[in-house]
């Protein structure tokens, strides 16, 4: 199954319709047979002008492919709750029952939706995984072949291993019934992983070489405020404060409020954003309206690292990572920016004192220290050589 996802834009100022999807030869030849369909290598994806009469005769061309999945941009995560619905249909009706049940369980604890997806996609899997047995029977053992299955299969990282045992822990809880003991399940340890930062330039490259002007708002607004990515496709024009110049960020993580700052360059080409797309509730809206999709913002953000020949491991929380070192850089105290990025504990914003670059350049290697003393005292330090190799440019780069 091809999953081919269409996203409005501009092609040298021409609106346009992008079209992705995952290579595929024959499916690439199928499409090129479309009248009038064009290459476009900046965007790295086939493109056909606008027009209504040419959207439809598009969708009934794309469609005419077998094992073909159409969506819009800023419907991915539609189609993603789709298909765990259809999942969840191939559950006994035992265990499917028992699942509603769950999830009716989760709302009212007021779980966020993104929370409440996660947990009921990992008791859905380990029941399917037990579909034979009875539910009154899943006991310790059970969540430990789960568990085994799920990290070897889907390759879990850390701290998505940690949301899986979380989850089992609160269906425990919820299904007494069960054998399984909530206290015997065990959480792997927390990794402390410092987050990847970009420089100013570096951002500054992404913004411009971001040509489409909804991509370029977005990546501006992520940065300059320091937003999450849900955070971004939850925002709503109500939230903007241009005379005070704040945003009001509602139910961020841990269902919480506050106020974020909203920078003097940025509000022009929010503006021209606004004028040129016209939403009507969010900020950031999909082909069809409503809310946006993360997986979109993700996918532009990617294709704008590669352009602007960044190599590091770039999402849309890195350049909330990267707000967050630069004010630090910049002088701004810690109280302040944790009340701008709205950390509980000031132990998680003390995190970007590990990467600020300026205390890191201030300290000097112990060979450096060594050279100086030896050519110093009079020492030829040619024989401190260590060979020919290429010397970085004025940027670091090799």
């Amino acid at each position: 199954m091809i999953c081919v996802s269409l996203q409005r834009g501009e092609h040298r100022g021409v609106p346009c319709i992008f079209i992705h999807f995952p290579f595929h030869f024959q499916f690439k030849e199928h499409l090129k047979a479309f009248p009038g369909i064009r290459w476009s290598q900046s965007n790295g994806c086939f493109y056909v002008p606008y027009s209504v009469v040419l959207s439809r005769q598009l969708e009934a061309h794309i469609l005419g492919w077998k094992d073909v999945t159409l969506v819009y941009e800023g419907q991915e995560e539609q189609h993603k709750q789709t298909a765990q619905a259809q999942r969840r249909a191939l559950l006994p009706k035992d265990k499917k029952e028992l699942l509603n049940y769950f999830e009716s369980y989760l709302i009212g604890k007021r779980y966020s939706a993104s929370t409440l997806s996660v947990y009921l996609s990992f008791i859905k899997d380990f029941l399917q995984l037990h579909k034979e047995e009875d539910p009154e029977s899943l006991d310790g053992e059970s969540v430990r072949l789960y568990i085994e299955w799920a990290v070897k299969q889907h390759q879990y990282s850390i701290s998505t291993h940690r949301q899986l045992v979380s989850a089992l822990k609160h269906f425990a809880f919820f299904y007494p019934k069960c054998a399984i003991d909530p206290e015997r399940i065990t959480r792997p340890k927390r990794q402390r992983k410092l987050p990847v930062v970009l420089s100013m330039e570096e951002v500054m490259r992404i913004l411009q070489v971001t040509r489409n002007l909804k991509h370029k708002a977005i990546i501006a607004l992520l940065y300059s405020s320091g937003l999450r990515v849900g955070e971004l496709i939850d925002l709503q024009l109500s939230a903007f404060d241009f005379e005070r110049k704040l945003l009001h960020i509602k139910s961020g993580k841990g269902n919480k409020d506050r106020y974020t700052q909203l920078a003097d360059s940025v509000i022009p080409l929010l503006k021209t954003y606004y004028d040129a797309y016209q939403p009507q509730v969010y900020f950031v809206e999909g082909i069809k309206g409503g809310r946006y999709s993360a997986t979109s913002v993700r996918a532009f953000l990617k294709e704008s690292c590669r352009l602007a020949n960044i190599r590091k491991s770039v999402s849309p929380h890195t350049l909330r990572h990267s707000y967050a070192t630069h004010l630090l850089e910049s002088g701004t105290g810690l109280r302040y920016i944790q009340v701008l990025l709205g950390h509980s504990k000031p132990e998680t914003t003390m995190i970007y004192t590990h990467v600020r670059s300026h205390d890191l350049a201030d300290v000097q290697s112990p060979l450096d220290l060594l050279v100086r003393k030896y050519r110093d005292s009079g020492n030829n330090t040619n024989e401190l050589s260590f060979g020919r190799g290429r010397i970085p440019d004025k940027d670091n780069k090799f």
